[in-house]
């Protein structure tokens, strides 16, 4: 069930929420945000391979993209997309 948006999304939120305080300790928030799409990425890129050329590429990247806003949660990236907290 890995090969799935909701398989693909809970899998990214899994690691990066396990792994993000190795990211924090080195680099600013938003580089979180920039760690869980290369992870999205990666697992689309191994688990649901979406064709072959440029097209399968760009399906997998708009993919990743969407995995990102949903596992990180969408609203707080576009209100505050370089992760400033006040």
């Amino acid at each position: 069930m890995l090969a799935t948006f909701a398989g693909i999304t809970t899998v990214t939120a899994l690691i990066v929420q396990f792994t993000k305080g190795l990211v924090k300790k080195q680099f600013d928030d938003y580089v979180v945000r920039i760690y869980a799409f290369i992870v999205a990425l990666v697992l689309n890129f191994i688990f649901a391979p979406a064709g072959s050329g440029i097209q399968g590429v760009a399906l997998i990247v708009l993919n990743s993209v969407l995995v990102t806003l949903t596992a990180m949660g969408g609203y707080e990236a576009f209100t505050d997309p370089l992760a400033k907290k006040e």
